[in-house]
């Protein structure tokens, strides 16, 4: 789900420490999965936060994060429910390839329910400056859209293409992510520049569970207002490479979806392919 400055910070209060190895985004992964076999492994998963990870998946490893969202009272919309995918392959220690679609949604308006496919969007992310513990890793991405589909967008609606900024780091037992995204934004023949931040703080619970809060914002320049939501949720690590998540958010501006609910899960294949040059 991706949806001027934000004010709010999110404060977190969890059981004690540990550092999480990533969450799009938000998921911690447990403390005892340093204890797996070190041939497994470990997700990064980029959901269901708004956030996108800086930090790469492991190199040569296929990563899917599935998941449903459903959302309540959006700008047009009384309602709609969808499916989500995205697929990241990390080729080196630098370089990302993603892709992002909507197979499904099935949206509720003033008319009778409509049902259709979601666009397809293809990316590339790229590491800056790798850094370790509280030095952030800092990253570029780029998305261009491939296929429109016929599915209405909440919030902010369908980008032509789009750039982020991607920031994480860990710090005293709390992990964060931050973007700053551009968006080239359509309606019909009209295109315009939509700006968005996010701000993701995680944190291990006890045992395998983990949790997340975030805030973001996107400006919306076809309805001249501002989208900002406050999303919170939970995550389980199965095993290192398998990663349960669900919660919520909730808009706080008037054209902001109300209230969306999302599940799903992360694995990342535990075969590494190999691509017969050295990285």
């Amino acid at each position: 789900m991706r949806g001027g400055s934000f004010t709010l910070l999110i404060a977190l209060i969890a059981a004690p420490a540990g550092c999480r190895g990533q969450q799009p985004s938000g998921t911690p992964p447990a403390a005892a999965s340093s204890a797996a076999p070190a041939s497994v492994p470990e997700a990064n998963p980029g959901r269901p936060t708004v956030s996108t990870p800086a930090a790469l998946t492991p190199v040569g490893y296929l990563q899917f994060e599935s998941g449903s969202l459903s959302g309540w009272h959006s700008p047009g919309l009384q309602s709609q429910t969808s499916f989500n995918e995205v697929v990241r392959f990390a080729a080196t220690r630098r370089l990302q390839l993603l892709a992002s679609s909507e197979p499904f949604a099935r949206s509720r308006g003033a008319g009778p329910p409509a049902q259709g496919a979601g666009d397809l969007d293809l990316g590339v992310q790229a590491i800056v400056s790798p850094g370790h513990g509280a030095r952030p890793v800092i990253a570029l991405s780029y998305f261009g859209r491939v296929y429109n589909g016929s599915a209405p967008d909440l919030d902010i609606g369908s980008f032509k293409q789009s750039a982020l900024l991607l920031i994480s780091a860990d710090v005293k037992g709390f992990h964060y992510d931050t973007n700053y995204i551009f968006d080239e934004v359509v309606n019909g023949p009209v295109r315009r520049a939509q700006f968005g931040q996010t701000l993701s703080i995680s944190h291990p619970l006890a045992g395998k569970f983990g949790i997340a809060g975030e805030i973001w914002h996107f400006s919306q320049p076809f309805l001249r207002g501002s989208a900002v939501g406050n999303l919170w949720a939970v995550n389980y690590n199965a095993r290192p490479n398998l990663v349960f998540d669900t919660g919520f958010d909730h808009g706080l501006t008037r054209t902001s979806t109300r209230w969306e609910v999302f599940a799903g899960f992360t694995y990342l294949l535990p075969r590494k392919i190999h691509w017969g040059w050295k990285r």
